[in-house]
């Protein structure tokens, strides 16, 4: 593994960049979609995760670094595809929720890669509506 917090960012942003490219067209993998803070334009990311009730919550790798979260910064209107069935909602981000423990009761190996390769992870709710 890199050596270095940036460096290893920068590898894995780069795999995952070809890996998402695949993943976003599997119908039944869950996608986050954020509004572009720059483009406006829909923008679409796997993402591991579990719906709690009327809350869908994931944590990002890399924190306020990752784009989706730097989007919903912006906008926090979200849209996520669980199942193959869309469902609008409002990202929050937690900054002080523990993620060590969040990851415990998301799903395993999604937990387990964000454990591996995240550097200053965050968690995020969703609060789906209707």
């Amino acid at each position: 593994m890199p050596r270095s917090p940036e460096t290893k960012y920068c590898v894995v942003t780069a795999f995952q960049r070809r890996l998402n490219a695949v993943m976003r067209r599997l119908p039944a993998h869950t996608l986050l979609e954020t509004t572009g803070r720059v483009s406006g334009l829909p923008r679409r990311t796997p993402v591991g995760g579990r719906r709690v009730g009327d809350s869908f919550w994931l944590v990002s790798e890399f924190g306020e670094r990752s784009q989706y979260v730097r989007n919903i910064m912006a906008d926090p209107r979200v849209r996520v595809r669980l199942r193959g069935r869309w469902h609008t909602g409002t990202a929050h981000l937690l900054p002080d929720d523990d993620t060590t423990a969040r990851l415990r009761a998301l799903p395993r190996l999604n937990s387990a890669a964000v454990r591996v390769v995240g550097v200053g992870q965050l968690t995020v709710r969703v609060d789906l509506d209707g």
